[in-house]
């Protein structure tokens, strides 16, 4: 018997139909759920993030101007234009730099004089230049004292997600009507 003839007898035969019916009872309690299905709780998006680095480059150009100093072409400035630009840039700087990090000397000691180098010195502490050999060498003269952050105190960004690169805003000057 083909489908047409099938579906016919089905129609037609009340007995058939219930045996139909049962044929096909399992399956349908199988698919049904057992249980009335609930709203999924609503997912929040994860917040934006931003890296250290974007922070950092925000406050140095909010408070020292320190992209405009270095994005501007200073091929047309005289020597006293740039050298009076770098005053306020440096002083700006290094407030910066002083209240995120208090960034101290690694090693205290003036340039030049000699410095003993403990036997376990950290390899990051420590860069040996000149007449290096395979032997740690236990002194040397101290060419620079290195730095190291005391701190780190960077704000945190609270922006949007489509903000989170962005370094300085765009200015705007709004004209009277």
């Amino acid at each position: 018997m083909g489908r047409v003839g099938l579906a016919l007898k089905v129609l037609f035969s009340g007995a058939f139909a219930k045996q139909v019916a049962t044929i096909d009872a399992p399956r349908a309690i199988e698919q049904a759920p057992s249980e009335p299905k609930s709203k999924p709780n609503p997912v929040e998006p994860p917040k934006p993030v931003r890296s250290d680095a974007i922070t950092l480059l925000a406050a140095l150009q909010r408070e020292a101007r320190l992209l405009d100093f270095f994005k501007e072409p200073i091929s047309d400035y005289t020597d006293a234009q740039i050298g009076a630009a770098v005053r306020d840039v440096h002083r700006q700087t290094n407030d910066v730099l002083d209240r995120m990090f208090a960034i101290q000397p690694l090693l205290d000691g003036q340039e030049g004089s000699t410095v003993n180098v403990p036997y376990d010195a950290d390899a990051a502490q420590y860069k040996f230049t000149g007449n290096v050999t395979d032997k740690r060498p236990e002194s040397g003269e101290l060419m620079h004292h290195g730095w190291r952050a005391t701190k780190c105190d960077l704000p945190k960004w609270t922006g949007a997600g489509e903000s989170a690169f962005v370094i300085a805003p765009a200015e705007v000057e709004v004209q009277s009507l």
